[in-house]
């Protein structure tokens, strides 16, 4: 009897939720538009879906339903959403992200004051429900689903008064199969149930109608033809190989998805969404995931494409190498950032410019630096610009201020005032002149060339199958493309790569030493910004790159790691917490990886394909 209370009571909520979105179109006027009808009515299905998950997710909570029932309403939820999440996470990538399908991590809310708040959305319900706290969490459960309906329906009687935009239908299709491959099929979407195939295969058959209903004037032409070929085949590829561990990623990027992602581009709009530079740095002219040009780089900096040129980064170079900027004279960056150590310098702790002593942390490379929106390990800095201030005004470092490397650089016959008046005319030696220099010097130190890029290009026939498997492990089972995002490899987020992650992993102060406990460096919380004085960021430190690790041992914040084989490992045991010890808010799962010694090898040999230092190629 109570089941069919129950059942009739999911049939009255979806009916509602129907006669309320069927309500709301009524109410929009010009909405024929075939794409427009296709968000609509994939609008109309999620709410409908999220509407019969919040109920079940009430009967659970009354036990009335089993676990299953809950799992498999959270299951077709995901998947529904998946549909229109290509659309969705475009147009409102931050509301997605803080309500819908963020990660189920802390984060702070910055109103009148600074506030901790727990996560929420679909990825945290994947999470919670595949996990063992589902049984005794009933009531948190049916909050998160309640909350879901609710933000959702706020979000799609929005949607009707901002129409889809043809011009960027394609930016939106080519940015969602880079999420799809990127945060998708690594898991890091789906961290309780790793769904990731079936999921990855209904975005893109909803992408697919979506094509089709675009262009269907277009059937004629062999480029439609073949996207649909692409899509159809890809589709295929992942029906017929949907186990999380097994699934060949790198065959799919090569032989699948980068097909599809270049082949898209040709109905690309010569007219670009007008927001898409100023929320994203990726460039809609890359034909792979794994292009050099994937991203742009002078969405990070100050410095515009127009202001640069070889001869203002022939004068960043110079400066670069020059031990003037420092108040003594006895320091420059290459003193930190050598180019045969892959621009790091080898030591656990760089050297202070006071005699005998360190600085706080390791010297991390310059290669591929660019690419970040914060800098530094605990992230103070929000510029290229600014980070070579924290290294200028630094007792510690160069100790010295702007008026006088600018006295210096005027006075001193070095021939700087005739390189500054040839790029910049009369104005010569300023302060921004001086960072603008610094800054091209640096962004030019690309490394997007390394022999396993190459081979995801088709650049190169082959590479040895140990290093396929690598990649393969690192961005399924070995969890590290959770964090180290590609192409890039760093916590830099996909698919816009505009935001840093930094993680708290417990790191131990002495390596392989778990009696010596994690090491004391508090990190983030103690970065001088004072709105991020949270306890969440205690101990938490930007994810750098895995690029070019065969020339910038050792590793972490500390160096406390002298191989990459040790950082393997450590990983491995699920970081400090992994190895008994307490570490308040480890964002990295303390579950094992449980990997054989051969997969442990083989993703060693993966990174240090990564390697590509073009200092060494000159």
């Amino acid at each position: 009897m109570f089941k069919s209370i129950s059942l009739f009571r999911v049939f009255l909520v979806v009916c509602s939720a129907f006669l309320l979105v069927l309500f709301l179109s009524l109410n929009s006027k010009n909405k024929e538009d075939l794409q427009n009808a296709f968000i609509q009515n994939e609008l109309l299905k999620t709410y409908k879906i999220f509407s019969e998950m919040d109920a079940i997710a009430e009967m659970y909570q009354e036990g009335t339903v089993t676990l299953e029932d809950l799992k498999g309403s959270v299951i077709k939820s995901r998947l529904q959403y998946k549909r229109i999440e290509f659309y969705l996470a475009y147009h409102y990538p931050e509301y997605i992200k803080k309500h819908i399908n963020g990660a189920p991590l802390l984060r702070l809310e910055f109103e009148n004051t600074t506030s901790v708040l727990e996560p929420e959305g679909l990825q945290v319900l994947d999470e919670l429900v595949n996990s063992d706290k589902a049984l005794e969490n009933g009531d948190l459960v049916y909050g998160l689903t309640k909350r879901l309906k609710s933000k959702f329906l706020t979000l799609y009687d929005r949607l009707y008064a901002d129409l889809v935009q043809k011009d960027s239908s394609m930016d939106v299709i080519r940015l969602q199969l880079v999420r799809i491959y990127t945060l998708g099929l690594t898991g890091f979407d789906t961290p309780g149930s790793l769904n990731a195939m079936q999921e990855a295969k209904v975005s893109l058959e909803a992408m697919q109608s979506f094509f089709k209903s675009l262009y269907a004037n277009h059937q004629s032409e062999e480029n439609y033809k073949s996207c649909l070929a692409h899509f159809s085949e890809s589709i295929a590829f992942l029906n017929d190989n949907n186990d999380f561990e097994s699934f060949d990623r790198l065959k799919f990027l090569k032989h699948y998805l980068d097909p599809l992602y270049k082949e898209l581009k040709y109905f690309q709009s010569k007219n670009p969404d007008k927001n898409l530079e100023y929320i994203s740095a990726w460039n809609r002219d890359s034909e792979s995931i794994f292009d050099a040009n994937f991203l742009n780089p002078y969405s990070y900096t100050e410095l515009t494409k127009s202001e640069d040129s070889k001869a203002l980064r022939n004068l960043g170079e110079k400066l670069f190498y020059d031990t003037h900027i420092s108040g003594q004279n006895n320091m420059s960056c290459v003193s930190c950032h050598q180019p045969e150590k892959g621009f790091t310098d080898g030591l656990p702790k760089s050297m202070s410019s006071i005699q005998g002593e360190t600085v706080l942390r390791n010297s991390p490379t310059l290669l591929n630096a660019v690419y970040a929106d914060r800098y530094f390990y605990d992230l103070r800095a929000f510029s290229l610009e600014q980070q070579a201030e924290h290294v200028i005004f630094n007792p510690s470092e160069f100790n010295t201020g702007y008026n006088s490397i600018l006295e210096k650089l005027k006075t001193e016959n070095n021939g700087y005032q005739k390189d500054f008046e040839a790029i910049f005319g009369k104005k010569g030696i300023t302060r921004k002149n001086l960072s603008k220099a610094l800054s091209s010097y640096v962004l030019s130190l690309s490394s997007f060339n390394s022999e396993f890029d190459r081979y995801a290009r088709g650049e190169v026939e082959d590479i040895p199958e140990e290093v396929k498997q690598g990649f393969n492990l690192f961005m399924g089972k070995a969890n590290c493309a959770t964090c180290h995002f590609a192409p890039t490899f760093s916590g830099l987020v996909p698919p816009f790569y505009n935001e840093n992650e930094s993680e708290i992993l417990g790191v131990l102060n002495v390596e392989n030493v778990p009696a010596q406990g994690v090491d004391a460096d508090r990190g983030r919380i103690i970065n001088g910004i004072y709105k991020e004085e949270a306890w969440i960021y205690e101990k938490s430190f930007k994810t750098t790159t895995v690029r070019n690790t065969l020339y910038t041992a050792p590793f972490f914040h500390n160096g406390a790691y002298s191989s990459l084989e040790e950082v393997v490992e450590f990983y491995n045991q699920g970081g400090g917490a992994g190895l008994g010890l307490e570490v308040v808010n480890q964002t990295l799962p303390s579950d094992p990886l449980l990997l054989t010694d051969q997969e442990k090898e083989n993703l060693v040999l993966f990174m240090k394909a990564l390697s590509d230092n073009p200092a060494l190629n000159k």
